[in-house]
């Protein structure tokens, strides 16, 4: 555990430094990571919000907590018992689309936070997330009810695609039971 938090520690400060796009000088916080480094399950989505940025922590606003209470109802774990991240690490400007070239210069930063924590599973969120971690130009709407193998570094690992919770607060409905039945199909992967 030491190791792996001092490596994780070194690749966050890296992420801190960062000023390969042009992201880094609208900034507040990078937002690397948070909750459990040794979790079967790694929660990844696309880029920090607003809450986010000024906090230095991903997902801490309104989607955040729906996706807390979602991982509580379905799964019965909290924050501490995975661990979430973004595919980039700096807020867009008014909460816009990440750019490419911006996941391209921050995909170091998730291939080794993937690499460190060697996930089983990885839960994706949204579009960005999913077309990113899983190289594919596909939307949610085709890529969600599939479970897809992946190897990223030296990490063989299952992806679920599910939407991300910021639209889901938006649709509400359908698509709320969607996603609770994606992060079901994640629990079964994981054994629970």
């Amino acid at each position: 555990m030491d190791k792996l938090s001092s490596e994780l520690t070194l690749l966050s400060e890296q992420a801190s430094s960062c000023t390969a796009c042009r992201l880094a000088p609208t900034r507040k916080n990078v937002v690397f990571g948070d909750g459990n480094c040794l979790s079967d399950l790694m929660v990844i989505g696309e880029a920090p919000g607003r809450e986010e940025d000024i906090q230095g922590l991903p997902f801490v606003g309104r989607s955040g907590k729906l996706l807390g209470r979602l991982l509580l109802e379905e799964m019965g774990i909290t924050r501490k018992d995975y661990y979430i991240a973004n595919i980039i690490k700096c807020r867009p400007p008014e909460n816009r689309n990440p750019l490419p070239d911006e996941v391209a210069v921050c995909r170091q930063f998730i291939e080794g936070q993937i690499s460190l924590i060697q996930p089983k599973a990885i839960l994706t969120l949204g579009n960005f997330a999913s077309q990113a971690v899983l190289e594919s130009k596909e939307g949610i709407t085709k890529l969600r009810e599939h479970v897809f193998d992946k190897v990223i570094g030296n990490v063989s690992l299952k992806v679920v695609p599910t939407y991300h919770p910021s639209y889901v607060l938006r649709a509400g409905g359908m698509a709320m039971a969607e996603m609770r039945a994606d992060i079901v199909r994640a629990k079964k992967l994981l054994g629970q």
